[in-house]
């Protein structure tokens, strides 16, 4: 997990853009998530492929494309 406190030395990563800081852990924007091209399946905040965690009802679960 990446904090505030981490060196991020790639200038194609955004601050803002990409990524935001939120109590001092790194979220990463739906920008950054579809620029990296897949999804992950961790849940992310801001998923644009629509992965849930797999631990909430089948209802409110909506699986990865």
């Amino acid at each position: 997990m990446l904090t505030e406190e981490d060196n991020i030395a790639d200038p194609s990563f955004v601050e803002d853009l990409d990524f935001y800081f939120e109590n001092g852990v790194m979220v990463l924007s739906a920008h950054f998530l579809l620029k990296r091209g897949y999804c992950c399946q961790n849940a992310c905040r801001h998923c644009p492929y629509g992965f849930k965690d797999s631990n909430l009802t089948a209802q409110e679960s909506k699986e990865c494309p």
